[in-house]
């Protein structure tokens, strides 16, 4: 097949956020080609997000992507939050009306919109580093890209940063057009996978006067199991023993289980950090994801909020097609950002009450536990939580 010179849409990145956006652009009979600088096996292993809320999982359902969802993913109805020697259960069909999350890595939705992409011939070229894009305030932006040893060109209607917040989209807003809005966190994640069949049903959030843990899982016979770590820890430094003798001690409260152990088989630091660049758009230029915004993964919004964007992007587009009315475009970014800074704030506000900041006096420990209190104790507090957590945000 001829690598294309020409495209109405140029997607920049083959996520989810990518690969979702390339497939409801074919839905809409509008033409995209996406450019992903790894190469295919990486895109597909590559470990990140592992929890859809209830939108996500309804956009792949609507768009055919959702067969090996439907009979692999992990409905979960709620989550345990562990604290002050206490376990609670947060409910979520009963507190937002049905509503619940899955369980299903990132790596597999990717697996599967990789897969539906080649089956419809569609564009979608690996190992096709994208080294520029150019001209995003006029009507016809460019993508310089090298692909097989060959530097190439692909001209756009519009181009969609989908490479993340070090990608190379970004660059491409002038200086001072556009503004970001960030903080660091001073503790990090130890994310590991195991061979070790989970415990529990769904996912334990633990605050420990030792720091934080976070039990999950990939599937029933895999768990995903998170500690606060400080910044800058060496993994090599978390032998198995001391990876599950770290995680019973912090998610210990009363009456629990401990954990089945087995062979961690992948260990890697997260740093967490937050940020959102506004607007996110310029010219004929979008940005979706990570490239505009980041959010720790306490509240599992990262994936979610990726997913969030392309389907307003994609929405717009069909307009655009259908209507000749860009009216949706131009509201892209103000649309997108109103969800984004809820999202911002929840993740801050989990990831706070959550962790054991090195710097914090024993007032902000107390005020920590009180909050936390509150969820356990108010089905308003309850409530809020729940619609959050699963996507709602409701006013």
């Amino acid at each position: 097949m001829p690598l294309p010179r020409r495209t109405r849409v140029g997607i920049v990145g083959a996520g989810p956020a990518g690969l979702l956006l390339a497939r409801l652009l074919h839905g809409h009979g509008i033409d995209c080609v996406v450019l992903e600088g790894r190469d295919r096996a990486y895109a597909e292993r590559r470990q990140r997000a592992g929890i859809l809320e209830q939108g996500a999982v309804d956009a792949l359902r609507a768009c055919g992507a959702g067969a090996r969802l439907e009979r692999e993913g992990l409905a979960h109805e709620g989550v345990e939050l562990r604290f002050d020697g206490r376990s609670h259960r947060i409910d979520f069909p009963s507190l937002t009306g049905g509503s619940r999350v899955w369980v299903y890595a990132q790596t597999e939705v990717v697996k599967d919109l990789i897969a539906l992409r080649i089956a419809d011939g569609a564009p979608l070229l690996f190992e096709a580093e994208a080294l520029a894009v150019e001209g995003a305030g006029t009507g016809r932006p460019v993508v310089r890209y090298r692909h097989a040893g060959r530097d190439l060109t692909l001209e756009c209607d519009y181009v969609v940063g989908c490479d993340g917040s070090h990608g190379v989209t970004r660059r491409s807003v002038p200086e001072g057009a556009s503004r970001t809005f960030g903080r660091s966190y001073p503790y990090s994640w130890l994310g590991v996978l195991a061979d070790a069949p989970p415990v529990y049903d769904e996912l334990v959030y633990a605050h420990s006067p030792r720091g934080f843990a976070l039990a999950s899982m990939r599937s029933p016979t895999v768990s995903r199991l998170y500690l606060q770590v400080p910044n800058g820890e060496d993994p090599a430094a978390w032998p198995d023993e001391r990876v599950w003798d770290e995680l019973d001690s912090r998610l210990a409260s009363s009456g629990s289980r401990r954990l089945e152990r087995g062979p961690v088989t992948a260990r890697s630091v997260l740093p967490m950090r937050s940020s959102v660049t506004e607007p996110m758009r310029f010219g004929r230029v979008f940005l979706a994801g990570d490239a505009a915004h980041i959010v720790p993964p306490t509240g599992a919004k990262g994936l979610n909020l990726a997913f969030a964007d392309v389907a307003v992007l994609a929405r717009a587009f069909g307009h655009l097609a259908r209507t000749g009315s860009a009216d949706l475009l131009d509201a892209y970014s103000d649309t997108c950002l109103r969800r984004v800074w809820r999202a911002e704030h929840f993740s801050y506000a989990m990831t706070t009450a959550l962790h054991t900041d090195p710097a914090r006096s024993p007032f902000d420990g107390r005020l920590q536990l009180a909050q936390l209190h509150r969820i356990a104790d108010s089905p308003h507090a309850a409530a809020e939580f729940a619609h959050n957590y699963t996507g709602h945000f409701p006013g």
